[in-house]
């Protein structure tokens, strides 16, 4: 940890133990939804082309030099006010950054009042940093010119394993935040290797159905099926894990768990075009918009975790897109009736915890700045998420149609048939086929599927 200044206190590294008008919008951008509007209300006027140089050089002293010298000092301080008083609302982004990883009162407070005067908004006395945030993305606040430099240098100076994933690439860069943990870079088939981080399982250990005894029927468990194969992940141990690079009826898979996002996903990290190899699925302790960013260890190539494609490095060059297997969302008891042939992660894996973050932590909705929320459904409403052969991405809302597939009623979209399966719901293509489908909280899929359609039910 390099800042040791109290008002650069990092809090949680070491002690982790495991929308505006069209007149001032630029001429391609959409105007923002009204309900935007209605609840962050209207955005500041942007201007356009390059920094002055004098806000150039304030943003060095305060973002750049600040970080590089470990302290914040009455440099800073008249720095930080003549960005304030620049009436450029996109620099309001780094400070975002810095708010982050400032811990100290004061220094918050003073982040704070700048942004606001930035944003045309009250300076917010609770939850600054998301408060803040929440404001630059509903609004779609442009980022300066060389953001990204300077996010790097902020982000890299508390965590050097972060050097390899700030670079170019096919991502918003504006809505990446530090999630609170530490990057596993861990080289694969090192499950048991100890890490200041969220550690991931590689080639986990596997117990019958039977053997079992330390699973409750009413535990929910995320239950994937490959080429007749099946396997259950317990929450309790993907919660602790958040990531297993796992092989299945002869496929090699990446299973992401998000638990900001309720979201189980599995990709088929094998049969990939030629000149690639298998990713190795890890955590880098980064968010964009609440949900988890995962990157291949081997070569450090992020992947957009909800769309399963390359965003940077050498595989978003080969333009890497990874297949999708279903994930059924379900409860131990139900799955294992249905396939008495399933194996299941074993208990030690948890590591000794038994966390349930959807009914704890993130029970009063996102901890994290998501922004504006499309308000046809609940933030944490639970829909099963698809994307149509026409590449229609859609949702069904679960608890309506668990009803109605109780009730012997069809549900379907273009080519898209829900169905029952292990107490849970798959979606199949008119033939069958699987078309690998999750489950996901209405926020995380709405937002990454903005044009997504809602199943009326």
């Amino acid at each position: 940890m390099r800042y040791r200044s109290p008002m650069f206190l990092i809090a949680s590294l070491v002690t982790l133990s495991l929308f505006w008008s069209d007149a001032v919008r630029a001429e391609d951008a959409k105007p923002l939804p009204s309900y935007v509007i209605k609840q962050f209300g209207e955005p500041p006027a942007i201007p356009e082309g390059a920094l002055s140089e004098a806000l150039q050089s304030a943003i060095q002293v305060a973002f750049v030099d600040s970080m590089a010298q470990s302290s914040w000092g009455p440099d800073q301080a008249v720095a930080l006010e003549e960005i304030a008083g620049s009436e450029d609302p996109r620099v309001a982004w780094m400070i975002s950054d810095l708010m982050r990883f400032a811990t100290d009162r004061g220094l918050q407070t003073a982040l704070a009042g700048a942004a606001a005067k930035l944003l045309g908004i009250e300076a917010p006395n609770e939850n600054p940093w998301g408060v803040v945030t929440d404001h630059l993305i509903a609004w779609d606040i442009p980022a300066p010119p060389d953001y990204l430099p300077v996010k790097r240098a902020i982000f890299t100076s508390i965590v050097p394993g972060w050097d390899k994933i700030f670079v170019e690439g096919d991502i918003d860069w504006r809505h990446v935040s530090w999630g609170g943990v530490l990057i596993d870079d861990r080289p694969f088939d090192t499950t048991d290797d100890v890490c200041n981080c969220i550690p991931a399982a590689d080639n986990p250990e596997v117990t019958s159905a039977e053997e079992a005894t330390w699973l409750d029927d009413d535990d929910v468990v995320f239950g994937i099926g490959v080429n007749g194969e099946y396997r259950a992940y317990p929450r309790q141990i993907m919660e602790v894990r958040e990531m297993v690079n796992d092989t299945l009826g002869g496929r090699h898979l990446g299973i992401p768990y998000c638990t900001l996002c309720g979201s189980a996903q599995a990709y088929y990290t094998d049969q990939l075009p030629e000149g690639i190899d298998r990713p190795v699925l890890r955590t880098s302790g980064l968010l964009i918009r609440s949900n988890k960013v995962m990157y291949d260890v081997n070569t450090f190539s992020v992947f957009d975790t909800f769309l399963g494609n390359a965003v940077t490095g050498p595989l978003a060059e080969k333009n890497l897109q990874l297949d999708q297997a279903t994930v059924i969302t379900t409860h131990w008891g139900t799955w294992k009736e249905a396939h008495p042939e399933t194996t299941v992660l074993v208990e030690s894996l948890a590591l000794g915890r038994d966390f349930d973050f959807r009914n704890n932590r993130d029970a009063d909705g996102p901890i994290f700045p998501v922004g504006d929320v499309d308000p046809r459904l609940p933030v944490h409403e639970d829909v099963i998420g698809v994307v149509t052969a026409s590449g229609k991405p859609v949702a069904f809302q679960r608890s309506k149609a668990f009803v109605a597939l109780n009730q012997g009623d069809e549900i379907a979209y273009e080519n898209v048939r829900l169905e029952l399966d292990a107490g849970g719901i798959r979606a199949v293509d008119a033939d069958g086929s699987d078309l690998g489908s999750h489950q996901a909280f209405w926020f995380a899929w709405s937002q990454f599927h903005p044009q997504t359609a809602l199943w009326a039910g």
